[in-house]
């Protein structure tokens, strides 16, 4: 169901990603990518122009119908990676090394683990425990 103000892209981005990733994680050589830009996406800071271009390419890569069928060994997510890569480097500065962060720890996470929606969101902090130094 899309929300206010949420184009029909991203909401099938946000309802499609984590299970079509999980599926496909063996195939999908760009796998990090995907994920920085997921949540570059999802991230309120990031400009509109650059959600609705990542919403696009997301999409593509969600959507069951493209150019090469993603079931084709080899040849299926070549036509995805080619828009992931186009998108990317239109929006290269606008993705933050947080969000690579959150990709690689994303990845790292057993499949197991994760929610229907993705990677549990970061723990808040434990208020009975002594504060760490920042670097």
């Amino acid at each position: 169901m899309e929300t206010k103000g949420e184009e029909p892209d991203e909401a099938a981005v946000r309802r499609r990603f984590w299970p079509t990733l999980r599926a496909n994680l063996h195939r999908v050589p760009f796998a990090r990518d995907a994920v920085a830009a997921y949540y570059s996406l999802t991230d309120p800071a990031t400009p509109v122009s650059t959600r609705a271009i990542l919403a696009g390419a997301l999409a593509y890569f969600v959507m069951p119908v493209d150019v090469i069928p993603d079931a084709l060994v080899a040849l299926g997510f070549t036509d995805d990676a080619a828009v992931l890569m186009m998108a990317l480097n239109a929006v290269r500065g606008s993705l933050t090394p947080g969000h690579y962060e959150r990709a690689g720890a994303a990845l790292q996470t057993p499949a197991d683990a994760q929610a229907e929606e993705g990677p549990a969101p970061d723990p808040a902090p434990d208020p009975g425990a002594e504060p760490q130094p920042s670097p």
